[in-house]
């Protein structure tokens, strides 16, 4: 309290204005603002942005945060909200490019902006999507909109020249070269490469990503799975996941690979039982919620929408219990009970 009376005082002076005269912009009381400076009141949280306002300043300059603060608040609400007012992401952008020119929070600084872009333009894909939709039922036969909700939510695309994942593969593949030592730009790597079926490539990849002393144990095995997929051979890519399995029946991250191995093989029974041993053997706290959303999804594609609520239930409980969040404090818990919502209406 004692520091934003500081704060409004310090700037009140700047700006030349009396008590009286800032009082009077505000729309309020000369001894109000007297009981902020003072520290025997705070001004209310409606008053703080044309206070800012006022003082030619951001919201946080009103409490004077460090530079962490900023990016810890910055980071937060961009957690806790679906989507940012303008001034707000203005603001925010600001400030970050501002940081790219340091030395010290550059790197959180380009992490931050790369979120904020994100956050503002997955804020906009779901309204394009919403309308891309609602164009697409009132003329189905036409292609007007469907590439718009192809890239807002993700869908197939038929054509493989859209559809391919060569840029990604490049990038990947230049990073893996300039950092042979780091594992993860190979998984990311080997990802694609995966996806477009280019096993040859996958497998050499994967032999090189073995030879790290970060290489994730149990990934060497199931990307050695997915590249027989890749191939087109089915047998040999169960038989390498099974032997996995029964290798390690009680390990979490073999589960959970197994999981999603039968899911994305439509194996849904085997998947669902599978999520549940991954999810249950997990020691750590708080856990993550993917086997419960792998669970969620399977459920919803077989027409178990009650299920699939439910299983919103434990997702809820996990972040709510788990990791302490509330709708207040991150986006994560409305999403899952609009999800929730939206099941129970198809139920």
């Amino acid at each position: 309290m004692m520091e934003l009376g500081k704060r409004i005082k310090q700037l009140r002076f700047k700006a030349g204005l009396t008590q009286e005269q800032l009082a009077e912009k505000l729309g309020i009381g000369a001894q109000s603002v007297s009981k902020w400076e003072n520290a025997v009141a705070m001004p209310d949280i409606t008053t703080l942005p044309l206070l800012a306002e006022i003082f030619g300043v951001s919201i946080d300059d009103l409490f004077d945060l460090t530079t962490e603060q900023r990016l810890n608040r910055i980071e937060n609400r961009m957690d806790a909200e679906e989507e940012l007012p303008a001034d707000i992401f203005r603001e925010f952008e600001s400030f970050l490019q501002a940081e790219l020119n340091g030395t010290k929070y550059q790197k959180r600084a380009t992490e931050l902006l790369a979120y904020l872009y994100w956050h503002r333009m997955n804020a906009e894909a779901q309204k394009a999507s919403r309308y891309a939709k609602e164009a697409i039922t009132r003329a189905p036969g036409e292609k007007g909109c469907q590439w718009i909700l192809s890239k807002t939510e993700n869908h197939a695309v038929w054509d493989w020249n859209m559809a391919n994942h060569t840029r990604a593969i490049a990038f990947y593949r230049e990073l893996a070269e300039a950092n042979p030592d780091v594992a993860l730009p190979y998984m990311y790597l080997l990802d694609n490469l995966i996806a477009d079926h280019r096993a040859d490539e996958a497998e050499r990849w994967l032999d090189r990503y073995c030879t790290l002393e970060k290489a994730h144990p149990v990934m060497k095995q199931v990307y050695r799975a997915y590249i027989a997929l890749a191939r087109f051979d089915e047998p040999t890519a169960d038989g390498i996941m099974e032997a996995l399995l029964a290798q390690q029946p009680e390990n979490d991250a073999v589960l959970f690979e197994t999981a999603q191995y039968y899911a994305a093989k439509a194996d849904y029974k085997k998947a669902i039982d599978t999520y549940e041993r991954a999810f249950a053997a997990d020691t750590r706290r708080p856990r993550f919620q993917d086997a419960l959303m792998g669970i969620a999804d399977i459920y919803e594609i077989m027409g178990d929408y009650a299920n699939a609520a439910k299983t919103y239930d434990r997702i809820i409980d996990l972040l709510e219990n788990e990791w302490g969040l509330t709708e207040e404090t991150d986006s994560s818990v409305t999403v899952a009970k609009k999800e929730k919502a939206r099941l129970l209406a198809m139920a």
